[in-house]
């Protein structure tokens, strides 16, 4: 969906302005000569107090004023083609609708006011295709347009202004039908109401020029025609307002998601350790209040298990940290793939890794050691300096307490205990009871 650029728009809101003023002068201005002098005159529409061919025009020149409004607070390109393709079709009616004391004049006038309803409708198609990318207006275009310009300004020289009147209606019906399935199909894409409104409302335009063209041979409109016709096109104005304030509405909304997304990828980033992808200590704290009033109200047990990684020093020191990275990197994977979605993994500190479960403490036990004796014998461990294996230490928190700190020292003292058995006797395996 395209921008416009700020001189741009501004420089097609002062022609918008211009191209209004231009229209309306000669309502303006008083006429001239004799008054009881009679003029030949050519019309193209019923002789009526005013004519609605006049109506329509001014109606549709107050729909470009406001969908000027909502270019200022939404400057988006399809808005302008909107805004050209009323401004047109309103130069279309007001020539349509003018007296020309030259029938030849008159009749030119009015093939020109057809050519300009065709081209009206381009734009309304354009205006569809901009809101989805930006159009590409080419060259070969005009060279399309520039016999279509001919006829509609030539031929009702010599063959009368009904050599134009049913192609125009039916070109005019063919752009019209154009532009509503382009607007239909954003519905398909958005599912916004707006864009449905525009595309039903031009398709019945579409429908109306047909019959009209099919249904009359002269260029002589009615008032009720002209004014369903206007009920028409105010029903697809009003669909372009609706539409407007959808996509403002779709557009804060996706604005909210990239903001929710990006929060949540900073929140993910601020509890996350980088390296080994486990929780952090910022998490811990974040979550054991919650944890531990689960304990206390539901009668949860609530366990910790301590984890460190042994010989980790002497890795550092014999093989680099780039080693040591890759060790710490697989012990993290290794337990995060090795517990319930329910516990939590966070890396403490180094090569420390705590793991909270929702179990008592034999069951706490029993499960570090199978983490232990499964690290020993996992394929990955191979790949391992030699030596590099795991100590544990269990420990749960009481129904009475919330003291998690010591629950943490405890498992950690254990932690070392079992460390030093494992020392004395690598096949113990053990750990140390209360």
């Amino acid at each position: 969906m395209s921008k416009v650029p700020g001189p741009v728009w501004l420089v097609g809101l002062a022609a918008v302005v211009i191209l209004i003023a231009a229209t309306a002068v000669p309502y303006a201005a008083p006429a001239s000569g004799d008054a009881n002098q009679v003029v030949q005159t050519f019309r193209v529409a019923p002789l009526t107090l005013v004519n609605p061919r006049t109506i329509v025009a001014f109606s549709l020149l107050v729909v470009v004023g406001l969908l000027l409004l909502l270019f200022v607070y939404r400057r988006r390109l399809f808005i302008v083609f909107w805004i050209v393709g009323w401004l047109t079709t309103a130069l279309a009616m007001f020539m349509a609708s003018s007296e020309y004391a030259n029938p030849r004049l008159g009749a030119m006038a009015y093939g020109l006011s057809q050519f300009l309803a065709i081209i009206s409708t381009l734009f309304f198609v354009v205006g569809a295709d901009a809101y989805r990318t930006r159009p590409h207006i080419r060259r070969e275009y005009a060279l399309v347009l520039l016999p279509v310009l001919l006829w509609f300004s030539l031929a009702p020289l010599p063959l009368g202004p009904s050599a134009v009147f049913a192609p125009g209606h039916l070109l005019i019906g063919g752009g019209f039908a154009a532009a509503g399935l382009s607007h239909l199909l954003l519905v398909r894409q958005t599912r916004m109401l707006g864009a449905g409104v525009i595309g039903v409302a031009f398709l019945v335009i579409a429908g109306a020029n047909a019959w009209t063209a099919l249904a009359s041979a002269v260029p002589e409109a009615s008032g009720g025609a002209l004014y369903t016709s206007l009920a028409l096109y105010l029903t697809a104005a009003l669909g372009m307002q609706l539409m407007t304030f959808e996509d403002m509405t779709s557009e804060l909304r996706r604005t909210n998601r990239r903001l929710q997304t990006a929060q949540n990828k900073l929140r993910r980033m601020v509890i996350t350790d980088p390296l080994t992808g486990c929780r952090n200590r910022r998490f811990f704290e974040e979550i054991i209040g919650r944890e531990v009033q689960r304990h206390r109200r539901y009668g949860i047990p609530l366990s910790v298990v301590f984890v460190d990684i042994d010989r980790f020093k002497a890795v550092n020191d014999t093989y680099g940290h780039e080693t040591g990275d890759r060790v710490l990197q697989q012990v993290a994977s290794f337990l995060l793939s090795n517990i319930r979605e329910a516990d939590y993994v966070f890396r403490w500190g180094g090569d420390e890794f705590l793991i909270l479960l929702s179990c008592g403490e034999q069951e706490a036990r029993r499960r570090a050691v199978t983490l232990q004796k499964a690290f020993a014998n996992s394929p990955e461990t191979a790949s391992l300096p030699r030596g590099v294996g795991l100590s544990v230490g269990a420990a749960e928190l009481d129904d009475d307490s919330d003291d998690v700190i010591t629950l943490v020292r405890t498992a950690d003292e254990r932690m070392y205990e079992n460390k030093r058995a494992l020392t004395q006797d690598p096949r113990q395996r053990a750990l140390p009871m209360r």
